[in-house]
């Protein structure tokens, strides 16, 4: 039976990760907990707003309402890479070479590792950033659709046009698809080598949460009483196909997602607090965590696969062992 140690905190957790083997907690007053020989705190922004795992260097990538982004690495490190004057950094990123972007109001920013910073306006504003795996290229999620650019390059930005306000971004790891989450209840993706449409709907909430298994064949989505998981193996990823539903509870909603690093597995998340783990192939269940306070807002798998950490909207956190 799965092992639950609890990490009761004060606050909206907005990220929990691993760094190193350290599990870190990122809350909406910008203090970064860690379980780390004990329960020690770091403060980061002043009022966080976004915050991204940059999974290649081992490091959380955060943004506030200070107008500020810092890199979070473990052992409790906080510091401030780029600044945006006073204007609230409400989307960061991290991408290919120890490049990050971060976004504030109609203006994205690529910060590279060298610390030269390149700036890119839009006509509305920046909802969501993401880097694609494949070369330096970064998406933006906006209104109407999708901007891609090339900040390493000089040229023109792809624009990918889709009806509506388009919220959050994210490439599926082979950089063959993009997906954003949209202000209505639905998914929009698109193929890059065609611009072919994927329309993804059928939510009865918003989905708020994605996350790709392993090489990208499925890509698993919140917003709805099960885990929405849409198959992405074949060349024109899910369209004619039916998504799986893991994890169906007649009286809770999904609001996180992780899958698992190696295996066709996720991790799911409730409002009500409670975590299961649901293998794709037979949809077999097993409970991690019961329900407890505040929706569940982040999970992740160690690198080891035996824990899960994650994070709630009370600020009821703590970390899994599965191999208890």
């Amino acid at each position: 039976m799965p092992t639950v140690a609890p990490l009761d905190l004060e606050g909206h957790c907005i990220t929990a990760v691993f760094l190193g083997d350290v599990p870190h907690f990122a809350l909406a007053d910008g203090a970064i907990h860690r379980l780390d020989h004990g329960h020690k705190t770091v403060q980061a922004n002043d009022g966080l707003l976004a915050a991204f795992h940059d999974v290649a260097n081992d490091r959380l990538i955060t943004g506030g309402e200070d107008g500020k982004v810092f890199a979070i690495t473990a052992g409790g490190n906080a510091g401030e890479l780029a600044s945006a004057g006073k204007k609230w950094i409400t989307s960061v990123a991290a991408g290919p070479q120890g490049a990050i972007a971060f976004a504030s109001g109609k203006t994205a920013y690529v910060r590279f590792a060298d610390g030269k910073t390149k700036e890119f306006a839009h006509p509305r504003s920046v909802e969501g950033l993401a880097f694609s795996p494949k070369g330096m290229r970064f998406g933006v999620a906006r209104y109407n659709g999708a901007t891609l650019h090339f900040p390493a390059a000089e040229g023109k930005p792809v624009e990918l046009e889709w009806a509506g306000a388009h919220t959050g971004i994210t490439f599926s790891p082979d950089g063959a698809f993009l997906v954003t989450t949209m202000q209505e209840n639905a998914l929009h993706g698109w193929k890059l080598a065609d611009g072919k449409h994927m329309r993804m709907s059928g939510y009865p909430g918003k989905v708020k949460s994605l996350s790709w298994s392993v090489k990208g064949k499925w890509l698993a989505s919140s917003g709805a009483p099960a885990a929405i998981v849409w198959p992405f193996s074949s060349k024109d990823g899910p369209m004619g196909k039916a998504p799986l539903e893991l994890g169906t509870r007649g009286n809770a909603m999904v609001t996180a997602v992780a899958c698992h690093p190696s295996q066709d597995v996720v991790a799911i998340g409730y409002d009500d607090g409670m975590v299961m783990a649901v293998r794709f192939a037979d949809a077999k269940e097993v409970l991690l965590r019961r329900p407890g306070k505040g929706a569940i807002t982040a999970m992740m798998w160690d690198k080891q696969e035996r824990r899960v950490v994650f994070g709630s909207a009370a600020g009821d956190c703590g970390v899994i062992d599965i191999s208890a």
